[in-house]
């Protein structure tokens, strides 16, 4: 795989930090979670491929394990306010000077500077700081965020294995590690790019939600079908529009101009209605083959049996039976091999990462008697 060899050190974080530390494990990188002991269970849902150390981190001895495994590593991938980790004396100058081609990987809220920088938050607040969740929401509605995606792990996660990759390939010309300062306000407003570039295109010149993208346009929305489910439409395009009109069996003649914009709202009824005439899978085999844009908004538990996303594979089950989404993208030579077994266990590798790095088997027996360090290979063999 792509990134086979680099080893990787994720402190233990929620849902953005989790998420990067999977995208380098899908792709080969060896991701050695640290979590914290005396903890019954983790949060890190996204921990496939990846193995566990428990440390004690309010101890000395445990800093010192920890920095050891960190210099010792191509990344550090690291969620915590700003300050933390140099209070542990492991801030990135500390580790730098150790180790010169080391990757520190920083994702926070709000990066390591600015009024904001040691301030909670979580993805709404970034999404707000960023402009975006301004645009977000339907007309004559308070701002409507998306689940967390858009901060948390487009933003946040997938920028930061973004920069992680990119410094990545810049040491291999310069032989130097460097600091990656991911803000999710940032990483968000990035994602972002095309509502600035756009503007000047007239297309967001119309109130939150009464424009062409974000639910305004009654040919880029969604409609109940019979069965209560839904199907998404996306018939931007006249030669698309036309064959929505054509799949709907309605006649344009009847119909007011696609873009005037004051007849959106009448528009928008007489979709609704048609749609509510057949199923989803009626509608289905209707547009099924044809350039309208019209799909089924599939259930992640339907998301499996399409045929599309049989054919390419788009989905899988682990072994506890669990869907999945295939890493992406697709490398010809190099792709992603998803691990299909269960999470690891708080603990359950950490004598052999130990082994790996250095340790000699007198010295863990050590640190696990004085409760430095914590093991649970017994737990994983149940």
């Amino acid at each position: 795989m792509a990134l086979t060899g680099l080893r990787v050190i994720e402190l233990a974080g929620l849902a953005p930090a989790p998420f990067c530390g999977m995208i380098l494990a899908d792709f080969g990188a060896r991701v050695i979670r640290v979590d914290r002991t005396k903890v019954s269970m983790t949060v890190d849902t996204q921990a496939r491929g990846k193995q566990s150390v428990a440390l004690n981190l309010k101890s000395p001895k445990a800093v010192a394990v920890l920095k050891r495994l960190c210099v010792q590593s191509d990344v550090v991938l690291e969620p915590y306010r700003k300050g933390v980790m140099e209070k542990m004396g492991l801030g990135p100058e500390d580790l730098l000077k150790e180790n010169p081609r080391l990757i520190y990987a920083r994702l926070t809220g709000y990066g390591q500077s600015g009024s904001y920088a040691k301030a909670a938050g979580h993805d709404i607040n970034y999404l707000a700081l960023s402009g975006l969740l301004s645009m977000l929401g339907r007309s004559s509605e308070k701002p409507y965020a998306p689940l967390n995606l858009v901060a948390d792990f487009a933003g946040g996660g997938l920028m930061c294995a973004f920069g992680i990759v990119l410094a990545l390939l810049e040491r291999s010309r310069s032989g130097q590690g460097q600091i990656i300062d991911a803000s999710m306000v940032e990483g968000a407003a990035y994602v972002g790019s095309f509502m600035w570039k756009s503007r000047t295109l007239g297309l967001w010149n119309r109130p939150r939600g009464e424009n062409m993208l974000d639910s305004g346009a009654p040919f880029y929305d969604t409609y109940r079908t019979s069965d209560g489910k839904y199907m998404a439409v996306g018939a931007i395009e006249p030669q698309f529009y036309q064959q929505l009109i054509l799949g709907l069996g309605l006649d344009d003649a009847d119909l007011p101009s696609q873009m005037s914009v004051s007849d959106w709202p009448q528009l928008r009824q007489t979709f609704t209605q048609v749609f509510a005439t057949k199923t989803q899978a009626e509608w289905g085999r209707i547009f099924d083959g044809t350039d309208a844009c019209v799909t089924p908004v599939l259930s992640l538990d339907e998301v499996l049996s399409h045929p599309h996303n049989q054919a390419r594979g788009s989905f899988f089950k682990d072994s506890q039976g669990e869907i999945s989404p295939r890493p992406a993208p697709v490398l010809s030579r190099s792709p992603a091999e998803a691990c299909r077994t269960r999470d690891p266990f708080i603990g359950e590798h950490t004598r052999t990462v130990l082994k790996e790095y250095g340790f000699e088997q007198a010295q863990i027996e050590q640190l696990l008697s004085d409760g430095i360090i914590e093991c649970n290979e017994a737990k994983a063999r149940l």
